[in-house]
Parts: C-alpha cells; sequence; structure tokens
C-alpha cells in the first residue's frame, strides 16, 4: 500500500508517518511537505520538498499509485486570518489541488482530511452536537468547510472515498509556538514545564476543547480503516474531546511539575487572540464518533503526562 501525507513534515504529521510505519503494511510513505523533522531511517519513506497548492506537485505528490491520502497541510488560524490570500491560496487551493491529484489515480484513494472545530461560529449552543450547523467565523474556519464539502462531493462522484475529521485544539505541542490562534494552549503547560517564563494572551476561565497528539494520531489511522459503510452519506465528523480552561491546565501542570512551574505563568490579553479563540466552541456531544470507536483522553492529567513521556521533557 502507498500512502501519503501531505503536511508530513509537520508535528503531527511526522507523529503520523512513524505510527504508519510501526504498524507495517507498506510498500511507500510519501512525505510532502516544505520542511521536515528528524525521521527514522526507512527505506520505505520518501520525501518531496514543495507546495500542495502547486498542481504540479500534488500532481508528484500524488502519484497514479496511490492507495491513501492524509491530507493535513495548511495554513494555521491565526495566519490564514492575518493573511486572506495565503489561507485562500494554501487552506482552499491546496486541498482543491489534492482531490484533483486523487482523482486522477488508477482507484480512488482513501482519502483524510484535517479539519477543524472552527468549523463553528457565532451564536453557538452550549453543548454542539452532530447536527449543529457550521458556521465559521474565521477565514480559516470557512477554508475548512468549504474544504469538507468538496471532500464529500469528490465521494459522493466516487473520485475518492474520504473522511474530513473535524479536530479539537491538540494539546500539548512541543517546539516554538506557531501562529495558530490556539497555540497558547500548548505554549501555557509547554514553557512554564521547560522552567520559562510564559505570557497568556487569554483568560484564565477561557475553555478550549482539545485532543491531545497521541489520540489524533489514533483517530487518523481509525478514521482511514473503517469501511466505506461506516461513513455513509455523511463523510464528516466532530471528534470527540475533553473540555478544560486554561486554569484547568495550569493546575494539572502544577499536580505534575509542582509550584514553582505554576508561578512562571502570567497573564496579559490578547484582543485579537481572544476575539478568536472566544468563537470556538468548548463542548460537544459526540455519539456518532464515540458509536465509530473513537476516543477522547481520559483527563488533563494524563494529556500532560503522555507530553513529558512522549516528548521526553524534563520537568524544570
Amino acid at each position: 500500500m502507498k500512502v501519503v501525507i501531505t503536511g508530513g513534515g509537520g508535528f503531527i504529521g511526522a507523529k503520523l508517518a512513524k505510527a504508519l510505519l510501526a504498524r507495517g503494511g507498506l510498500t511507500r510513505l510519501v512525505l510532502a511537505d516544505q520542511a521536515f523533522p528528524n525521521l527514522p531511517a526507512d527505506a520505505r519513506l520518501q520525501t518531496l520538498a514543495g507546495d500542495v497548492s502547486d498542481p504540479g506537485f500534488a500532481a508528484q505528490a500524488i502519484a497514479p499509485d496511490t492507495d491513501s491520502v492524509f491530507h493535513l497541510a495548511a495554513v494555521v488560524s491565526g495566519a490564514a486570518e492575518a493573511d486572506f490570500d495565503l489561507g485562500m491560496r494554501v487552506n482552499l487551493g491546496g486541498m482543491r489541488a489534492v482531490l484533483d491529484a486523487a482523482r486522477n489515480c488508477a482507484k480512488p484513494p482513501r482519502l483524510v482530511f484535517a479539519s477543524s472545530v472552527a468549523a463553528f461560529g457565532g451564536e453557538l449552543p452550549k453543548v454542539l452536537n452532530d447536527s449543529t450547523t457550521p458556521a465559521p467565523q474565521t477565514s480559516y474556519g470557512a477554508q475548512k468547510v468549504i474544504s469538507e464539502f468538496l471532500v464529500s462531493d469528490f465521494s459522493r462522484k466516487g473520485y475518492v472515498d474520504g473522511r474530513s475529521l473535524r479536530l479539537p485544539t491538540i494539546v500539548v505541542r512541543p517546539g516554538k509556538a506557531n501562529a495558530a490562534a490556539s497555540s497558547f494552549a500548548s505554549a501555557v503547560v509547554r514553557e512554564p514545564l521547560n522552567g520559562a517564563a510564559y505570557e497568556c494572551p487569554v483568560s484564565a476561565e477561557m475553555g478550549v476543547w482539545l485532543l491531545s497528539p497521541r489520540r489524533v494520531v489514533d483517530a487518523f489511522i481509525h478514521a482511514h480503516d473503517l469501511p466505506p459503510f461506516a461513513w455513509g452519506w455523511n463523510r464528516v465528523l466532530n471528534l470527540p474531546g475533553i473540555t478544560v480552561t486554561v486554569a484547568e491546565m495550569i493546575a494539572a501542570m502544577g499536580r505534575i511539575a509542582g509550584p514553582q512551574a505554576v508561578k512562571r505563568v502570567t497573564w496579559k490579553v490578547d484582543p485579537r487572540i481572544d476575539a478568536i479563540v472566544k468563537g470556538w466552541p468548548v463542548r460537544f456531544d459526540t455519539p456518532r464518533a464515540l458509536a465509530m470507536g473513537f476516543k477522547a483522553d481520559s483527563g488533563i492529567d494524563a494529556v500532560i503526562r503522555d507530553y513529558v513521556a512522549d516528548e521526553n521533557v524534563r520537568v524544570a
């Protein structure tokens, strides 16, 4: 089986690549991105550097012998809001380039798309469910919703076997903060654990619907492996997660790393980030995802402990 991961050089893409290689069954794994981290030495692994919104590059990455595609490449939320044209080119143009390349495969490939709960916004109910209508209030969210429709329509036409997963905020991400509006949700844990001071741009009461890197990689693989009849006509799914406030995240960090870590957090609300994040949903009821076998994390303490173990963090 030949698999392609767009955005394969990113944090989640690289973790997904390692998980796919470890479980076997692959003849070739192609990672398409603009840069790549340290990856395992494996004869099945190929990297291609380029821009997925370029139809020529997309066609090179997703060659006719491709069996499956994980489309993770994207301009993140804050950057897509700050640069409308960039977000449209990569998030929407990239989706179309990927689908067109997939349409030219020898047989319809299975395609898993990383969408987002940024699909929702405006006047939301206290708890969203599978029947809540998407109403994005950011360019990023709009680009994700349009892409969901494209995946569903290409699936209806039989060009691909698509599945779109609306991801919660993924916590905890290692490394430096990026331009995502949700970047604070990882930084408020990561930086104090590393012994660094962190100025949080949202209030302590801000709630986040989140999922750990372990669970999101599991979700991508599970979504891929489910047979088409498990999805039916509805190719879009809200993933399960847990609701945690920033204050609860910091308290959990304190239980794991001690009170000195908590003292490293200070507050300075950034109105731009605050406005974006306030428009995102905080609580979901996800019976369809749970019935299909997707799983949430057991709690925020487990999420942080898994991060410490997976990233070999030496708690400062």
